[in-house]
């Protein structure tokens, strides 16, 4: 017997981007350059009127303190502005892949999942599980902080964290409960030269292995995959002990 199958949603009734509440991009104010390539960015997302731009001075002893400060303001900004849900990127995301059918899929899932605390459209992680929606993974974060959400709870907890030293995804990675990614990641850290001076020989490394888009997706892939990595390698050292072993 067939199945009536309820009808779709018109997508421009769909909430997408405007499931957030407020939605900030980080730039220094000497890089107005910066600000218009994502400008091109967000509007090729459908992004464009929606993202206050928050401009920041640069640190002037440490970069790292600049940028943990710099996200606390976005947060601070959208608490005080009584929202629920905040968006936040920097100004050399680059969206690869976006389409509005999988940006859907994730906002579906952040209606219905009560318990999210943070959720990354892009970033490094150290491991990463599916979820009952197919383009959200369950993650362990790690790294990158260039596309993400906050609920407000997270955002209350981490508003409320002085700076100690510690680098802003460092202090994000140590809550790690409710993380959620989109899966696959379509917002990357573009392959512009970093403005924290203190991870110049990092960021130089990251180039060297093709920049953080390639480093992003093959870590997604890793992550996902990683079972059957191993099973394969267990087997592979299986059948190089036996054939040892048959022909001694």
């Amino acid at each position: 017997m067939q199945t009536t199958m309820p009808l779709a949603e018109p997508i421009n009734q769909r909430p997408g981007w405007n499931y957030f509440d407020r939605v900030y991009c980080i730039s220094l104010k000497d890089r107005a350059d910066r600000r218009r390539q994502a400008r091109r960015q967000f509007d090729a997302v459908g992004l464009n009127g929606r993202v206050t731009f928050v401009e920041v001075e640069k640190h002037p002893r440490n970069s790292e303190q600049g940028i943990y400060e710099s996200h606390q303001r976005c947060i601070a900004r959208g608490l005080a502005q009584g929202a629920g849900t905040i968006l936040i990127f920097e100004d050399d995301v680059r969206f690869d892949g976006f389409t509005r059918q999988r940006l859907d899929q994730c906002i579906a899932f952040l209606a219905s999942t009560a318990d999210w605390q943070a959720f990354f459209f892009g970033c490094l992680v150290r491991r990463s599980h599916r979820t009952q929606n197919p383009a959200v993974l369950a993650v362990t974060y790690r790294a990158l902080t260039h596309a993400y959400a906050l609920s407000r709870p997270m955002a209350t907890r981490i508003v409320t964290k002085p700076w100690q030293g510690a680098p802003y995804d460092a202090m994000l990675a140590s809550f790690n409960r409710g993380f959620f990614a989109a899966y696959p990641a379509f917002a990357f850290q573009s392959d512009s030269a970093s403005d924290n001076t203190r991870q110049l020989r990092l960021d130089r490394f990251r180039r060297r292995c093709g920049g953080l888009m390639r480093i992003q997706k093959a870590n997604q892939w890793i992550c996902r995959y990683r079972r059957l990595l191993i099973a394969v390698h267990v087997l592979g050292m299986a059948v190089i002990a036996g054939l040892a072993l048959y022909f001694r």
